[in-house]
């Protein structure tokens, strides 16, 4: 298999269940904000909001559970909520801290394409130290259309100032994969539980595979496993 590096100049991040393990907690969120108005969670809620921004998600729950607030305020709770995890719960996935430090240090652009919001990414990536490794944040609220459209990839890019096909995208779930391909970018697909249901589409849709970041390190020569 060709190099993975090959030819990129910029690598872009989803943030939830791609480059930190926070899947969890939005269920967890899901279920005590639903709570808060008496209605038990949905079997099959975080497949249907799969991939939309922030915004689109505040839409979808005022619209389908009536939540009487305002979409401003459901996005202003949701950020509360999940602040604290951010700061102290989430770790980055494995090997995530060292395939960053090895893209800063080798001059490769980094930016981040994601349907959370922009506090709560500046907050995280601020905890671990590496938020001025980013050249770019776009965030689904930026652009028209959320995931599986390639606004967000084509957004981040451009802040980037690189070209599409200069672009590698990691993504954990299929609307991301879809987004980062329709972008015309090449696509890492990233094993996560929350999504391993879905690890046969996600290997068809994407152009490689990895368990963890150290799967990486072994074509960098470093400490590791190999890409599938």
């Amino acid at each position: 298999m060709n190099y993975m590096l090959e030819n990129i100049d910029t690598v872009l991040f989803d943030l939830d269940g791609t480059l930190v393990d926070s899947m969890w907690m939005w269920r967890e969120i899901d279920v005590e904000y639903l709570g808060r108005f008496g209605i038990p969670l949905p079997e099959g809620l975080q497949s249907d909001i799969e991939g939309m921004s922030f915004s689109e998600t505040a839409q979808y729950f005022k619209k389908r559970f009536e939540i009487p607030d305002s979409i401003e305020k459901m996005k202003m709770d949701w950020n509360e909520m999940a602040w604290d995890k951010y700061t102290h719960q989430v770790p980055f996935k494995e090997g995530a801290r060292e395939f960053l430090d090895y893209c800063h240090t080798h001059g490769i652009r980094l930016g981040i394409a994601t349907s959370n919001s922009r506090q709560l990414v500046e907050a995280v990536m601020g905890v671990h130290g590496v938020l001025d490794y980013f050249d770019g944040i776009v965030t689904g609220c930026d652009v028209n259309k959320g995931k599986p459209a390639p606004d967000v990839y084509l957004e981040a890019a451009r802040v980037c100032k690189t070209a599409p096909e200069k672009c590698l995208v990691f993504e954990d779930i299929i609307p991301g994969i879809q987004a980062g391909k329709a972008a015309g970018m090449r696509v890492c697909a990233v094993e996560d539980a929350y999504s391993r249901h879905q690890e046969e589409e996600k290997r068809r849709l994407s152009d490689y595979y990895i368990n963890d970041y150290y799967d990486i390190m072994a074509e960098l020569k470093l400490p590791g496993g190999s890409f599938e």
